[in-house]
């Protein structure tokens, strides 16, 4: 979570396709992290793009100077700590991960996944955990696991990794994709998905692969997941 704080004082975020080039100015302004060069209420009260089909009653009303709060500054360095001790460690190859930015962090969060209460962890054919390695030290492990597991190993752009059986299975040749993702450059999130194969065969290899992955993995999402929904359902009955 003090990675998502982190994103959101810096205002990393992504516009969705469909928003006009009008809200996107506003909100860049609105969601500026400086409070100085950040946009008044009165000025959004003046945007264009605000006024349209507003009422014209509410438009002529003015905010006493008196209401308004005075700006706060926070240092949030100080605040939050620095969570990026080894950022040139690995800066290289980090600069081609896809990022994630506050939203992605925030849906990783077990509140927003209730999937975890009906569907037993084996059977999905995906998986995810967080690391405190590089992304380098990430490639290189999982390489290690893939060829002690006699898979094939190939590196793509963007953080994506493939791992290939060498013959084909009872539904075609097995192939997994694992992508490592981008938190900060010493934190990432890893997830693989089955692409092809049986999915019994994939669960094998997903049994072998936790034990050796040990090394790496600061935590695998889903038993967090359904450990932290499970408790907040017996909370919720005892209240």
């Amino acid at each position: 979570m003090m990675n998502m704080y982190k994103k959101i004082c810096k205002a990393e975020f992504k516009w969705p396709s469909w928003f006009s080039s009008d809200i996107r100015k506003l909100l860049r302004r609105i969601l500026d992290p400086n409070p100085t060069t950040r946009i008044s209420v009165s000025e959004i009260m003046e945007d264009p793009w605000f006024r349209v089909g507003l009422d014209s009653d509410l438009l002529n009303k003015t905010i006493p100077t008196d209401k308004v709060d005075k700006v706060v500054h926070v240092d949030m360095d100080s605040t939050f700590g620095n969570l990026s001790n080894n950022i040139n460690e690995g800066k290289q190859e980090s600069e081609n991960l896809t990022s994630l930015n506050a939203f992605d962090i925030i849906s990783l969060s077990s509140g927003f996944d209730l999937s975890a209460m009906f569907e037993d962890e084996n059977s999905k054919e995906e998986s995810k955990f967080t690391s405190s390695n590089t992304a380098t030290t990430i490639t290189k492990k999982l390489e290690d696991v893939a060829k002690s597991l006699r898979l094939k190993f190939l590196k793509k752009n963007g953080g994506l990794l493939k791992m290939e059986g060498s013959k084909p299975g009872r539904k075609g040749v097995m192939s997994i994709n694992a992508e490592i993702f981008q938190i900060t450059p010493d934190f990432h999130l890893v997830e693989f998905t089955k692409i092809n194969g049986d999915t019994l065969e994939y669960q094998k290899i997903k049994q072998e692969m936790r034990p050796a992955l040990k090394d790496i993995v600061w935590a695998w999402q889903a038993k967090a997941k359904k450990r932290h929904v499970l408790m907040g359902a017996a909370l919720a009955q005892v209240r």
